[in-house]
């Protein structure tokens, strides 16, 4: 059941991806509002699906790299979802969407199969840490896109290329204000995530920081984020400031995760 609740998210996940792929084509947010409610749908069958795979493995279904990469597309689009609640930004789905659904494809390659966690890494706290972090990661991704849709409308603007496209994008406050809250909140989870995976590091190898190459890329893109916070907070950077920083720190932290996957041998290793 869980495989099969999974394979029907993935195609809602896809045909929410067309929704608002085509809203765009068409201009018109009513088909957005459509693709959003199509979203919600997938969105409640992959909760499904984690409901049924912890039913069947007896672990939180977070531990594997596949599985990681389902748990940020489901935490992604149900962030995105909230954000519905508040504020007009339906077409911002179109970015969304297909990058939720690429995750699920990629999600779904080995999906299937066994998981072995070496024993260092079984315990309480360590799906605590993963998810957490997975959670504040996919805020980030949240406010890269609200910063990318943010630079294309304000391009489109100052060129005075307004049209009934534009006409149907989100707000710029409305973008701006994803892109704050995001990483207001996403801050602090990755940094509760790292604070409980140093607590289970000094508990299995005791001491906090082993200078492992995932600990360093992940500190590095932390401080990056921190400083990124700071001039929100403290000097006030809004809009395109914002919006580009935010597309720079999550450039940075996705091409960190690549690296250290590819190049180096890290203790997180859980495949």
């Amino acid at each position: 059941m869980d495989i099969l609740s999974f394979k029907v998210a993935l195609a809602i996940y896809f045909i929410s991806a067309l929704g608002y792929l085509t809203s765009l084509y068409v201009r018109r947010v009513l088909v957005a509002k459509i693709a959003t409610w199509v979203l919600t749908v997938a969105f409640i069958n992959h909760t499904i699906f984690f409901v049924f795979r912890y039913a069947g493995t007896g672990q939180i279904p977070i531990m594997s790299l596949h599985e990681t990469l389902s748990f940020f597309a489901w935490a992604m689009s149900g962030i995105y979802l909230a954000f519905q609640l508040k504020t007009k930004t339906r077409i911002l789905g179109a970015f969304v969407s297909p990058v939720a659904f690429l995750l699920m494809i990629l999600a779904s390659v080995g999906l299937g199969g066994p998981v072995s966690i070496p024993p260092a890494l079984q315990g309480n706290l360590v799906p605590v840490h993963v998810a957490l972090a997975v959670m504040g990661e996919a805020l980030f991704a949240l406010a890269s896109l609200a910063g990318a849709m943010y630079l294309i409308q304000e391009g489109l603007i100052k060129n005075k290329k307004m049209s009934s496209f534009t006409r149907i994008l989100p707000s710029l406050t409305d973008l701006d204000r994803i892109n704050h809250i995001s990483l207001l909140w996403g801050f602090p989870l990755l940094t509760l995530g790292i604070l409980v995976g140093s607590i289970w590091a000094r508990t299995v190898w005791g001491s906090l920081w082993q200078w492992d190459p995932k600990q360093v890329w992940t500190l590095t893109a932390w401080i990056f984020y921190a400083l990124i916070l700071h001039q929100r907070i403290a000097i006030g950077w809004k809009g395109r400031k914002a919006a580009l920083s935010s597309l720079l720190a999550f450039g940075f932290l996705l091409a960190s995760f690549v690296i250290v996957t590819l190049c180096f041998v890290t203790a997180h290793t859980f495949i």
